[in-house]
């Protein structure tokens, strides 16, 4: 019974059940989520349970304390629960765009509005529909994702997915999924997203400042902020590209020129720069299309413009989500023309 009025309230939240299979799956896992809960302090406190998951629990827990009391993310019991769901990503995301565009194939619901990807609790699920798409002409990507936020309908677990990172990598992904629980606007994906990684970014530096730890690695911080750089700028030329009235034969050539450059881009940055470091050789030696392009858009597009407004607000969070809510009621055209004009302030 209680099954039942969780299936039925999950498709009331994501739409309606006009694709049964798809919402089935969506309501089954999250159900599935619920019920493998357990406080985090009892985890803890459990001798039989692992010594290593015990001391990263403890840790995950000051990181869960700093977040509310110091960057003022919602103090509630998300996160200070713990749940073990048996495989290594709780959802593997599907990215669709078509063959020459770089617009996402959106999905949109009534309570999160429209997002740029669709959620699979299994993998198989997320190869299936894929493939689907392929066989229409479209690109796809398809991501594992450790967590994920419910934006405050139910209270999120640390999933064991979580614990294959390190201590410091584990408090960010608790600090971005807060952020959304904080700051959500609907139909926005890149707004919300750039948010939370912004208060990801913002909230690690200060919590290792807190804790007494160096800064992080301003190389490994500038080469993640060069290879993004490469792939938004490859995003642009493939924008301009698209809009020109080729034929489609030309058109899929000069794309995968797009392509190349970019990897050739990339090992010349690499070599000449980052003294042959490879950590992002893996995803780029990858088969290319759009789909694998839209999580860098859409995650690290406005970042400077809210590192911007974070500083106008004098580094006061409380100050900042407010001005970021303000933002977050404009029409979306002054909201990025808002975005734009921050983002250029430099600060």
């Amino acid at each position: 019974m209680v099954g039942r009025l969780c299936a039925g309230l999950m498709c009331l939240m994501l739409g309606g059940c006009s694709s049964v299979s798809y919402y089935s799956q969506l309501a089954s896992g999250q159900w599935q989520l619920l019920r493998a809960r357990v406080p985090v302090a009892e985890v803890i406190a459990d001798p039989s349970r692992p010594q290593v998951l015990r001391k990263h629990l403890v840790h995950s827990q000051e990181a869960r304390t700093f977040a509310s009391q110091q960057l003022h993310l919602p103090d509630n019991q998300s996160y200070r629960l713990y749940a073990d769901i048996g495989r290594p990503y709780v959802v593997w995301n599907l990215f669709a765009t078509s063959e020459f565009s770089l617009s996402p194939q959106n999905h949109c619901f009534p309570i999160a509005g429209c997002v740029a990807y669709r959620g699979y609790y299994s993998q198989g699920a997320a190869r299936g529909q894929a493939a689907l798409l392929q066989q229409r002409g479209m690109d796809v990507s398809i991501g594992g994702v450790e967590a994920y936020s419910t934006l405050g309908w139910f209270n999120d677990p640390i999933m064991s997915s979580m614990m294959a990172w390190g201590e410091e990598r584990l408090a960010t992904l608790i600090f971005h999924e807060l952020a959304h629980q904080r700051v959500y606007v609907k139909d926005d994906t890149a707004f919300n997203e750039s948010f939370a990684t912004f208060v990801e970014q913002e909230g690690t530096r200060q919590w290792r400042t807190a804790r007494g730890l160096a800064p992080a690695s301003q190389a490994a911080l500038q080469q993640r902020d060069q290879f993004i750089r490469l792939l938004l700028d490859t995003r642009k030329r493939l924008e301009t590209l698209y809009a020109q009235p080729l034929a489609a034969d030309a058109m899929r050539r000069a794309k995968q020129a797009e392509f190349e450059r970019l990897r050739s881009d990339y090992r010349q940055l690499r070599d000449s720069q980052w003294a042959g470091d490879r950590r992002y050789d893996a995803w780029i030696n990858q088969p290319m299309n759009n789909a694998r392009l839209l999580p860098f858009g859409l995650y690290d597009q406005w970042v400077p413009a809210f590192a911007a407004l974070f500083q106008q607000q004098g580094g006061d969070w409380v100050k900042f989500y407010s001005a970021v809510e303000q933002l977050g009621r404009l029409p979306i055209a002054p909201r990025k023309a808002a975005l734009r004009q921050l983002e250029s302030l430099g600060l």
